[in-house]
């Protein structure tokens, strides 16, 4: 496989550990969108959210929150963004499940900036809201 996570998961590439358990790895991003920036990553290959392990899946939020502790609280940062890019046009780049923990500053200046987007009325609103519910098993 030529993934460039599980080169690192098996220490063919050399990474900044942050964290490691027999289950994942978390590493400081090579790019970081604020210094501290970590990205953890489950040793087990899966592409993203929606072919996710449930094991995995039940076992990862404990080990988020103890590494965003360790950030906000090591870097003195003022907030902390948790952010998993899913498929290609939502920004994933490597194919790999992984989920970005940024340190946020108050003067970092950073910004998601919304759309000026709304729903026109509660017709609208009413068929997403269908369309999504139908599809949650």
């Amino acid at each position: 496989m030529d993934c460039i996570f599980c080169k690192i998961i098996s220490g063919e590439i050399p990474s900044s550990k942050v964290y490691e358990d027999e289950d994942f790895l978390a590493i400081l991003d090579i790019r970081p969108v604020n210094h501290g920036h970590t990205l953890l990553i489950p040793k087990k290959h899966f592409v993203n959210i929606f072919d996710t392990d449930d094991d995995i899946a039940r076992k990862i939020y404990p080990v988020l929150i103890k590494i965003s502790k360790g950030i906000k609280e090591g870097l003195l940062a003022d907030g902390i963004n948790i952010i998993q890019n899913n498929e290609k046009y939502a920004g994933q780049e490597v194919f790999h499940s992984h989920i970005h923990i940024i340190p946020r500053f108050r003067e970092d200046s950073l910004k998601f900036t919304p759309r000026n987007l709304s729903y026109k009325d509660e017709d609208e609103k009413n068929k997403i809201v269908s369309k999504i519910r139908e599809k949650i098993k």
